[in-house]
């Protein structure tokens, strides 16, 4: 059983690195905000970063309340990752300049522009969906269908980061 949940956890991280990009959910008072953001994974460290901007209000929101929600998805390849965990928001500029990327350049000039901030979330735990892709999967829910049963239609697993 632990070696299944190896495997998962590895299965977790692969699928997140694979998609790239996420959207970060946060709270804003009682209402849930959610915003694509590019994704910077560090297994070894249990960790995925963002580069964020100060003047943008997750700062603030991450401040009264960490609790947050990552969506992975590839919609195309039937792929999907919802991460829980806790943000920290920080100005760490050694980190900053470390993933400063092409994506990064579409928002700031350079990794020294003041108002970059580091978003490091730590995630607790993790579910996924792992489908063989969209036309296979197309093909077992038609059969499902068919013969009145559930499609098998790929791995859905939970499991602690």
């Amino acid at each position: 059983m632990a070696n299944d949940n190896a495997r998962d956890v590895d299965r977790a991280w692969e699928l997140m690195q694979k998609i790239g990009f996420a959207m970060l959910v946060t709270r804003d008072g009682d209402k849930l905000r959610a915003r694509p953001m590019s994704a910077y994974l560090e297994r070894d460290s249990n960790a995925v970063f963002f580069l964020t901007d100060a003047r943008r209000h997750k700062d603030e929101e991450i401040a009264k309340n960490p609790g947050i929600n990552l969506s992975f998805a590839d919609a195309s390849d039937q792929k999907y990752v919802s991460v829980t965990g806790t943000a920290v928001v920080s100005n760490d500029r050694a980190k900053i300049k470390q993933l400063f990327s092409t994506e990064a350049k579409a928002w700031w000039d350079s990794a020294d522009d003041a108002n970059i901030r580091v978003l490091k979330i730590t995630p607790d735990d993790a579910e996924f969906w792992d489908s063989p892709g969209t036309v296979i999967s197309y093909v077992k829910m038609a059969a499902a269908a068919v013969t009145g049963t559930r499609p098998e239609i790929g791995d859905n697993r939970k499991v602690a980061m």
